[in-house]
């Protein structure tokens, strides 16, 4: 029961984590806009449930292209991800692949740091 208990608080964790970075990113990059907090969590949800349930697809069916460009392609994958985010959440707003893209770049960094964090302890 406590494994489960951590791991329910990492997902929050992460989905706050998520947010607060989707948040500061629009105060530092002119090209992604987040009317508000809420907004951010939203749209923080709603990539988590797409990375959930489109991006295992989407990397299957890529696989090959994935493979030749050495892995780069899933760069590309995730910044069309946050833009399907970006057409479904109202107040979130990317201005073209190349802001999703750095977004995209700055989530896997937060996300990768949180995760190392995590597993040390």
């Amino acid at each position: 029961e406590k494994i489960g208990c951590l791991n329910k608080m990492n997902i929050l964790i992460n989905w706050i984590l998520s947010a607060v970075t989707v948040f500061a990113s629009a105060y530092v990059l002119p090209g992604i806009h987040v009317q508000n907090f809420t907004t951010a969590l939203i749209a923080a949800l709603v990539i988590g449930i797409i990375n959930a349930f489109l991006k295992p697809v989407l990397t299957i069916l890529t696989l090959p292209i994935t493979i030749i460009t050495l892995g780069i392609f899933s760069f590309v994958l995730n910044a069309f991800l946050i833009m399907i985010a970006d057409y479904l959440v109202p107040g979130f707003k990317v201005d073209g692949f190349f802001w999703a893209l750095i977004l995209s770049l700055i989530l896997t960094i937060v996300g990768s740091i949180y995760h190392n964090f995590v597993s040390e302890e």
